[in-house]
């Protein structure tokens, strides 16, 4: 599914293996959080699939963004689910560690 109201902001979801994907790009803030809801909403439930939020294209992300994640943070691990976060940004890892957050995410680093 995309998200393509707010062209700074996209999310695009990709399943493989039991694994599902959501590629971040753009800007996440106030104006596109609905439409990152409504990605997010039937993936957050489904504890038969792994859910990896890819943040690699992301630009910038507000509280509202934080908010979300973490609310799904705290359902997946309600459910004993796997949720990651994979290839954060510097500039959004150094306020995810500003604020506290990142020792609540399984991070992967980026490969390169």
């Amino acid at each position: 599914m995309n998200t393509n109201k707010n062209e700074k902001f996209n999310a695009r979801t990709e399943t493989l293996d039991g694994v599902c994907t959501v590629y971040l790009t753009g800007e996440l803030d106030l104006s596109v959080a609905p439409d990152f809801r409504l990605v997010m909403e039937p993936l957050v439930d489904n504890k038969e699939q792994d859910l990896i939020i890819n943040m690699k294209d992301l630009k910038y992300i507000d509280s509202t963004g934080i908010g979300i994640l973490l609310s799904v943070l705290k359902a997946r691990h309600g459910m004993e689910a796997r949720f990651e976060v994979q290839e954060v940004p510097a500039q959004i890892q150094k306020l995810f560690d500003m604020t506290g957050i990142a020792k609540f995410f399984v991070t992967q680093k980026n490969s390169q």
